[in-house]
Order: structure tokens, then sequence, then C-alpha cells
């Protein structure tokens, strides 16, 4: 396979400009290769001969240890879940699990984690799984359910607030912000690409209970993840509750197919765009979506909307002084929370039924192979890692 050639074809049609910040960021660690090449992965995954014999379910689709984070719900709670369903799929539910398992021994390379914790950690991963799968009931965690380092996490959302969150992504003229375009988390965008935004919020707000609301005050281009760095994305500074403190921030972001797609062999679901195929699956595997979130069509190209809010946050997992229990604490967390959006969504569009999810759990004779396949993965990545580097030292992405 010529790595080089697939991600430079599958990156063809993105925006020059934050293809390069994806680039540049794939090249400063394997995970963070990882995370910018999941459809490398999946291209490699049936050389690795993954078992296709788990049953079908709602899957991320882009398992890894940096997609799980807070959020607040549509009840107002804030919560810790998988958060980011751009690759979202019905696939074999053990996929998540091999992408899961892989990202945390090419994380671990960092982390200070010897190789025999870590298989030990992958271990615990899918003992602690299955058996979540067993109990047959999805759970959640917000803060009086969470424990260790989310626990910390979310009680130390509750000094967050909206304006400190503007404060960092705009600046104060007058009685009115504005975004702050640095370079960093936003970009100047076109005088086209500002009216088309507008022209699309200004009829989205029609449909809404409170227009006012969602009347535009300022547009950038948005830089934010590693995997979705080039796709159009925007910011979008709106009124909210006035100005200057009560306006809101808005994330509006293209959804293109997912890099399972060519992959499965199981139909999927007709869903009306991209953009609603990622929000309802998002609905259905976390315990309480997300607020505001939206599927649109923007510019012809299906886009998600959401809010970008001050209680989102992930857990710092290259932080000092994280003993191999608060690993081990995580690890059985992050499992509960894939098993538990599994079962959530059980039933949905041909997936499988609650109790071929628990059956699954009981018969754990797929787990050392699945153990095996994810080292290879991993090792292959790590491969792939290797000469992506070598081309981008080379100055092979920036002709």
């Amino acid at each position: 396979m010529d790595v080089i050639r697939k991600i430079q074809a599958f990156n063809a049609e993105r925006e020059p400009e934050r293809l390069a910040l994806k680039y540049a960021k794939m090249r400063g660690s394997a995970i963070a290769f990882m995370r910018g090449s999941c459809h490398l992965f999946y291209d490699r995954l049936p050389q690795c001969e993954l078992t296709r014999s788990a049953p079908l379910a709602w899957c991320c689709g882009d398992l890894h240890l940096e997609n799980f984070g807070s959020y607040k719900a549509d009840n107002r709670l804030v919560y810790f879940d998988i958060n980011d369903f751009d690759e979202a799929a019905l696939a074999p539910a053990n996929w998540d699990l091999v992408r899961m398992l892989t990202s945390l021994q090419i994380g671990a390379d960092g982390l200070g984690v010897g190789p025999t914790n870590v298989e030990r950690l992958c271990a615990l991963f899918l003992q602690t799984y299955s058996a979540s799968l067993v109990q047959g009931k999805a759970y959640w965690l917000e803060r009086e359910a969470a424990r260790g380092r989310v626990r910390e996490l979310i009680e130390g959302l509750g000094d967050r607030s909206r304006a400190a969150l503007l404060d960092t992504r705009t600046r104060v003229k007058g009685k009115q912000r504005l975004l702050l375009v640095d370079g960093k988390k936003a970009l100047p965008l076109t005088d086209t690409q500002r009216h088309a935004v507008s022209n699309l919020m200004a009829g989205f707000a029609q449909a809404q209970a409170h227009p006012d609301f969602f009347q535009v005050l300022d547009v950038a281009r948005r830089i934010a993840g590693t995997g979705s760095l080039g796709v159009e994305r925007y910011v979008i500074l709106v009124r909210g509750k006035g100005s200057p403190d009560g306006n809101y921030l808005l994330d509006l972001k293209q959804a293109v197919p997912s890099s399972l797609r060519p992959h499965l062999k199981v139909p999927q679901p007709d869903f009306e765009s991209q953009a609603h195929r990622v929000v309802a699956v998002q609905t259905r595997m976390q315990a309480v979506a997300m607020a505001f979130l939206h599927p649109v069509l923007f510019d012809a190209k299906p886009c998600v909307l959401r809010d970008l809010q001050p209680s989102e946050d992930r857990i710092a997992l290259r932080q000092r002084g994280q003993t191999l229990g608060v690993w081990n604490q995580l690890v059985q967390t992050l499992a509960q929370l894939v098993a538990w959006a599994q079962l959530r969504s059980t039933g949905r569009d041909g997936s499988a039924m609650t109790d071929e999810l628990i059956a699954f759990g009981q018969d754990t004779d797929w787990v050392d192979h699945l153990l095996d396949v994810s080292t290879a993965c991993a090792r292959q990545v790590r491969e792939d890692a290797a000469t992506f580097n070598a081309a981008f030292d080379e100055g092979e992405f920036s002709r």
C-alpha cells in the first residue's frame, strides 16, 4: 500500500490552509497520526484478519482515548461520554474495540506506561466492556455517578462560565464582541463565506422559537480537531441572550461520509444526509444528547450545527503523576461507556438486540484474538506514521 498516495487522495478536496495544519499535527506523534488517518486504519483493518463474527452495533467509528469528554445535555446536566460521531456507522461491535485498544497502545508510548502494563490495561478494558454488556443495562456518567479523574473533571466545570469562554475566543469593541482571529482557533474568511453563513443562520433562525437569539454578530473559519481539519467549518458568534456576556458561540461543521463505509458489507440506513447520520447516531449512543445539536444544509453541503460550551473538556492524559491505579480506573470507565452506548442503541435500523450483545459479552473466546489484532494494528500505525513523517520532512505534503 502506498501510504502517502492514500493520504493525499483522501484529503485532496480539503481546504489547503487548514489541511496544512492537519498534516503538521499528524507529524507530531503516532497517536496524532492515527487520529488524522482514520480512513487508513480501516483500509488496513481487513489485512489484520479482524473477526467479523461480532453482532452489529452502532459504533462511533473513530473511537480512541481522546474521543471521550464532558458536555452539557438537553436536560442542562453535565455528562461524560463518547463525544465525536463524524465516522459513526452500523458495524461489527468489535470494530470500535480494536481501534480503541490500538489507540491505548499507541497513546501509552508517551505516557510512561510500560508495555506490560499496557497489555494489562487492554485486557482490563475488554474485561470491563464484556462485564458491562452482560449486565444488559445502559447507565450513564454525570457528576454523582462518576469517579476518579472523570469526577474531578466534571466537578471542575462548575466554575466555568460562558463569559469566560467568550473572553478566550473574542475581543470586546465598544459593547459588542468580535471573534479573535488568531491563526490558532480561528482564521479569516471571505466576504462570500461570511454572507453565506449569515444567510444560513437567518433562515435557521426563522424556524426557531426565538429568532433574535441567532442574530449573527461575527463569523470565522474554525480550527479544531485533527481528522476533520480541512473540511468546511466555521465558528459563529450570535447574539444569544444579549451582548456582550450573553453571546453564544456556535460550531458549523461539514459532515462527510464515514471512513468505515467502503469496508462495510452490511447495508446502512438511508439517512437524509451525512449530517442527519451524525446527529442520529450521537443521539442514540449518548446517555442524553448534547444540547443544541442540529443537522443543516449549508451551500448544498450537509453540516452539523451545535453550541460551543464552557462545559466541554477532556481528561488531560499527559498529566504527570498518573499512577497505574488512576489508569486502571480510567480504562474501566471508558470501557463501560462504550458498552453502555452500544446497549443504548440496540434494535435500531439493523443493530443487534440487547440479548445478542449480552451473549457476545458472555462468550469471551474472541478476547485474545482481538488483543492480538490490536497489537498488529498498533505496530502498523507506528510504521505508517514513520513513513508519513519521512515524507512530511522531505516536503511531500507542502507541494
